[in-house]
């Protein structure tokens, strides 16, 4: 690994320890759904369950968690959360279209309150032009809306730090949410 690559990791992990290590995020996340009886469901692609796994790290998370995906494969996204193949094709797989139609799909097909959903390129592999390594595009979405944004992480963090960094922005998206429609 090279010396700038190997900073840039090292910087990311010693600037988001504290928060990781005391479930900042995740602590909010769980009183707001809570306080607000509401149920949660996940949608991860490039995340591959990171925002689970994360929300579940919270003792008596199955007051909220409803029912968690990791649809990796277009064909899951399109059978398991209804996305729609054309979506993908016109957008590609990794675009706040699809975000949206995974997280919303979600909400269709399940009876719970929130959805949130990811998908991304976490690298090496997998860039185009218009679509570098670092980007990961996130849905949340209710009953009444959902919000779509794009983020792009930096592409010399390894790929299991490229993860843990679009979580990061994943709960930060949510809790976001949750504040805006909940508190």
């Amino acid at each position: 690994m090279c010396i700038k690559k190997l900073f840039v990791n090292t910087f990311f992990i010693i600037k988001n320890i504290f928060p990781v290590l005391f479930l900042t995020k995740e602590k909010q996340i769980a009183k707001l759904l809570i306080k607000n009886s509401l149920k949660l469901s996940t949608a991860e692609s490039c995340t591959g369950g990171l925002i689970s796994s994360r929300l579940t790290d919270i003792s008596g998370s199955s007051a909220y968690t409803f029912q968690n995906f990791v649809t990796y494969a277009n064909e899951a996204k399109v059978k398991i959360l209804g996305v729609n193949q054309e979506t993908i094709d016109k957008y590609g797989v990794v675009s706040e279209q699809v975000a949206l139609e995974m997280a919303e799909g979600l909400l269709n097909k399940y009876k719970f309150d929130i959805a949130i959903s990811t998908t991304g390129i976490a690298g090496p592999l997998g860039a185009t032009d218009t679509k570098p390594v670092g980007l990961v595009c996130i849905a949340v979405s209710n009953r009444k809306k959902t919000k779509t944004f794009s983020y792009k992480a930096n592409p010399l963090l390894i790929r299991p730090i490229m993860k843990y960094a679009f979580t990061i922005k994943a709960l930060k998206i949510l809790l976001e949410f949750l504040k805006e429609n909940y508190n």
